[in-house]
């Protein structure tokens, strides 16, 4: 009996994985119905993101640390780290300017959790990074420049 139960439960897995490797099961089918312009992800222009993720109004702020190389030798893999110490942290994004999609980041900030937030992002070209902070109290921002070197010459 016991190794029955063990075939039909080892059977019913593989099924699933294969099921999910080939596209049959996809979490994309979860999120058609919802509107695509909605989608900071998607968005195209720098303003776009901006007023999507109600950011169009941050204040800049001295308490927010963006850490991010002056020179990126690879555009592919940039290394960021976003900290603050502001009251009330809700979130944290990451927007690249030039990017062809500029939301690079978006990271949910639970209650009484630190504000410290790394990652590593794709930038097309030399680009200004804001980091934008959301509280309680409102949105901040932080603002640095990276240049992105392209077979060892800037781009």
């Amino acid at each position: 009996m016991k190794r029955r139960t063990f075939l039909t439960n080892t059977l019913a897995i593989s099924a699933a994985g294969i099921a999910i490797g080939s596209g049959l099961i996809s979490s994309n089918l979860a999120v058609a119905a919802e509107d695509p312009a909605a989608n900071p992800f998607t968005a195209k222009t720098l303003d776009e993101v901006l007023k999507l993720i109600n950011a169009t109004d941050s204040k800049p702020s001295t308490d927010i640390q963006l850490k991010a190389p002056e020179i990126a030798e690879n555009g592919a893999v940039v290394p960021l780290t976003v900290s603050s110490t502001l009251a009330g942290i809700t979130g944290i994004s990451i927007v690249v300017s030039n990017n062809p999609t500029p939301l690079a980041a978006t990271f949910t900030i639970p209650e009484g959790t630190s504000a410290d937030v790394s990652t590593r992002i794709k930038m097309a070209k030399t680009s200004e990074v804001i980091a934008l902070v959301q509280t309680k109290d409102g949105l901040f921002s932080a603002k640095q420049e990276v240049k992105v070197t392209i077979g060892g010459c800037g781009g």
